[in-house]
């Protein structure tokens, strides 16, 4: 297959979020995020701001996230993104962070075998 030059403006890639629960226990619930495909020198400009202090795993993952699948409200009903969808999920305790380790991983890229 050849490489196309023009990509998508964004892509799917799941997140795994892992919620403290009663017990010391934890609750494990996967969504797919739609993140915003950015330029190798926005990537870089992020992870010096992230080195230097400058910026958080929220700031990013309001830059990077465009869109999800598989979040739901307390009826099972699935919530639509929207700005404010996402400032509600980005207050919940490490949600920020889980997002962030996922689109970190998905620009690792494919592991390469020997």
């Amino acid at each position: 297959m050849a490489f196309t030059l023009s990509q998508t403006a964004s892509y799917k890639w799941p997140v795994t979020l892992s919620i403290p629960t009663d017990g010391g226990k934890f609750d494990k619930f996967v969504f797919d995020a739609e993140f915003r495909r950015l330029s190798q020198t926005r990537i870089r400009e992020i992870g010096d701001a992230i080195s230097a202090g400058d910026s958080d795993d929220p700031s990013v993952a309001r830059e990077i996230l465009c869109g999800w699948s598989g979040i739901n409200d307390e009826q099972g009903k699935a919530i639509p993104f929207s700005e404010k969808a996402m400032d509600d999920l980005l207050d919940i305790p490490m949600v920020a962070t889980f997002i962030m380790r996922a689109w970190f991983a998905s620009l690792k890229g494919a592991k390469v075998k020997n």
